[in-house]
């Protein structure tokens, strides 16, 4: 629950790692099963903690895409009936817009120095999503009007974001890439957490990964992905070089052995695995995700200098991960290019974000219509 788009009074997370961490992945059909199991005890959970009842709620924000659609369309049909119980707006919100407001929604606690006044630059990389936008916020409404009311105590009156992707990955996400390798290493769902953890205790540059230049596809207008004018990313390429260097240096039996004794610990925490790695298995954690990080950083401070930006943003699940948010600072800092992340609560997916996102659109009065469905592949900006 989030008042203005600005303050967090609760914001309650219903896990499913437990649920999907046995299969090595989400599995939707389970995924949609829990959303349906906890979605009416984590919105009581959200107003007791706020300490605020349904009447106090002016709108119900939702998320409608992208993202699994049976989870998708739990939330929707729950939404739709208190919007329609209580007599208050509806507001779809797109989940990588979200992500963006996570670090908006908490610019005034953190004191970033982000310049509001010029299009920022935001970087949302998850395991489902590696894309660029640059952010900026235009002139709404009419003075005066109900709108004008309204907006006089936002924190940027008769203002409305629009976003513009200028970056996608072709392939795999970086989360999903963390994901992939982490299974293949024998570490258990989620993986990001996992390399995260143990890359710390390896050389780096022990494995030297590269990145191939990365061409249109076919089926795609050329002018969508002219390096010019839009970064792209790819992170298949290098989980096919873990794959290849495990066959190569015959560490198999030794992933098979590691993952089935972490499977044989309750709970198993990252000093668990560290124990069952040996140093030639944390050097190849570590340059993998040194490589991913680097290319990340890379292009982004390369799109940065090429649309001229003057802040950054980076945000989502990957955002957690300690090396990016050094290496990202560092740079940052030396360039006099301010970042900001969201804080680890909020990187990953969480319902405040999405309440801070509606914030404008209430304003604005872009309510969304009974009609509304899931939409799966929903895009943000052109």
């Amino acid at each position: 629950m989030v008042r203005r788009g600005r303050e967090n009074l609760s914001n309650v997370v219903a896990s499913q790692i437990a649920t999907h961490a046995k299969f090595g992945g989400v599995v939707p059909e389970l995924a949609a099963r829990e959303h349906l199991h906890n979605i009416v005890p984590v919105v009581r959970a959200a107003l007791a903690e706020a300490g605020a009842a349904f009447r106090d709620l002016d709108a119900i924000a939702v998320t409608s895409g992208p993202g699994l659609a049976g989870a998708l369309l739990v939330g929707i049909t729950y939404a739709k009936s208190l919007a329609y119980g209580l007599g208050k707006p509806l507001i779809a919100v797109n989940h990588l817009e979200g992500h963006i407001h996570a670090v908006l929604l908490e610019q005034t606690t953190t004191r970033t120095a982000l310049e509001p006044e010029t299009p920022i630059l935001a970087l949302v990389v998850s395991g489902g999503h590696t894309h660029l936008y640059l952010a900026d916020f235009n002139d709404t409404g009419a003075p005066g009007s109900e709108f004008g009311a309204r907006a006089a105590n936002a924190p940027n009156p008769g203002k409305t974001w629009h976003y513009r992707n200028v970056g996608r990955t072709v392939d795999d996400a970086a989360g999903e890439a963390f994901d992939k390798v982490a299974k293949l290493l024998g570490l258990p769902y989620p993986g990001g957490p996992w390399i995260d953890a143990l890359a710390p205790r390896g050389n780096p540059k022990a494995v030297p990964f590269a990145f191939a230049q990365i061409k249109a596809k076919g089926n795609r207008p050329a002018a969508e992905d002219n390096p010019e004018t839009k970064t792209l990313f790819s992170f298949s390429g290098i989980k096919t070089a873990v794959l290849r260097y495990v066959e190569t240096h015959g560490l198999k039996p030794s992933i098979e052995a590691r993952k089935e004794a972490l499977m044989a610990i309750p709970g198993p925490k990252p000093a668990d695995a560290l124990a069952l790695c040996d140093q030639q298995t944390l050097d190849l954690i570590a340059s993998f995700q040194h490589a991913v990080v680097g290319d990340l950083l890379r292009k982004t401070v390369r799109a940065a200098e090429r649309l001229g930006v003057r802040s950054l943003i980076v945000t989502g699940g990957v955002a957690a991960n300690r090396e990016l948010r050094a290496r990202f600072a560092a740079e940052a800092a030396d360039r006099n290019l301010p970042v900001a992340f969201p804080s680890l609560t909020l990187s990953t997916d969480n319902a405040a974000m999405i309440a801070a996102a509606a914030w404008p659109k209430y304003l604005a009065e872009e309510f969304a219509p009974t009609s509304l469905n899931a939409d799966p592949s929903l895009a943000l900006g052109g």
